[in-house]
């Protein structure tokens, strides 16, 4: 497996997005973890969740269970790089709310870190900004998560390029991570990937295949991608995921499956490299 880096961390260069394991349509338990132990055993060693990946109002926190249970019974869990976030919120009804409140996103944390089952989370990223709340405010919460060695990295999702350096300055220069959305059908994330390269901060691409009910529309909605797909002989997902990590060595998309051979055929855009000509033509798409 290839590897890239988030801030001292190296993990493989393609990460699994755990999503849809825990919300509307999600599979049985058991499917969920064949599908995070098949994601281990080719390599996988960065994952993706949130406290907010729930589908019931009563189930806050259901994919980091899951996550920890699945790597509690792998040999290579302790392996992983757990990336979870806070500030987002589900009552349960479908819908989802905002607090990024200091005082909730400690308490976040803390519940974040029983789930997981961990003395520090890997990966703490603030998941969206809350019009409410002062960025400041939020992102100096995490910070403080930081210093206290609650968590050991710390990161933003859905965020701009003026919040990526404002985010940067109140962590001290500590920022490693800026998730944000990012596909072939959603590209307005260009000039914080453009940002994030010149920083040297890792940008993960999430819904990088269009989103849960999209990604097998991948081909028939954008045209070069089922092309050069075809014409190699591939998925036009593994197309699209190489030309993700083509873009910049600070790019690490994070698929979400809920089958193993999903995540198997993601991963194996590590090993396709597109020409310069195929690069152009889809960059144009």
């Amino acid at each position: 497996m290839h590897t890239r880096r988030i801030g001292d961390a190296e993990v493989s260069a393609i990460g699994l997005g755990a999503m849809p394991m825990s919300i509307e349509g999600r599979p049985d338990e058991a499917r969920s973890l064949a599908t995070i132990h098949a994601a281990l055993d080719a390599g996988v060693t960065l994952i993706d969740t949130a406290d907010a990946y729930h589908r019931d109002a009563d189930e806050v926190g259901h994919n980091e269970t899951l996550i920890a249970k699945a790597l509690g019974s792998h040999d290579r869990g302790a392996e992983v790089l757990v990336a979870t976030k806070g500030g987002h919120q589900r009552p349960g009804d479908g819908s989802w709310t905002l607090d990024g409140s200091p005082h909730h996103l400690k308490e976040a944390c803390e519940a974040s870190l029983r789930r997981l089952g961990v003395e520090a989370i890997g990966l703490y990223q603030f998941h969206r900004p809350d019009p409410r709340v002062p960025y400041e405010e939020s992102v100096g919460a995490v910070r403080d998560l930081l210093d206290e060695g609650k968590i050991r990295m710390a990161g933003i999702s859905n965020a701009n390029p003026d919040q990526i350096r404002q985010a940067n300055e109140i962590l001290g220069g500590r920022l490693v991570s800026v998730q944000n959305q990012f596909s072939p059908a959603f590209r307005s994330s260009e000039p914080e990937l453009r940002l994030c390269d010149e920083l040297g901060i890792a940008f993960l691409p999430w819904s990088p295949l269009g989103g849960i009910s999209r990604a097998g529309e991948l081909g028939s909605a954008h045209a070069p991608f089922a092309r050069i797909a075809e014409a190699r002989g591939l998925s036009p997902q593994r197309v699209c995921l190489a030309w993700m990590l083509a873009k910049s060595p600070v790019v690490i998309p994070i698929p979400g499956a809920s089958r193993p051979e999903t995540i198997q055929d993601s991963l194996a855009a590590t090993d396709l490299t597109l020409t310069a000509g195929e690069l152009a033509e889809l960059d144009a798409a």
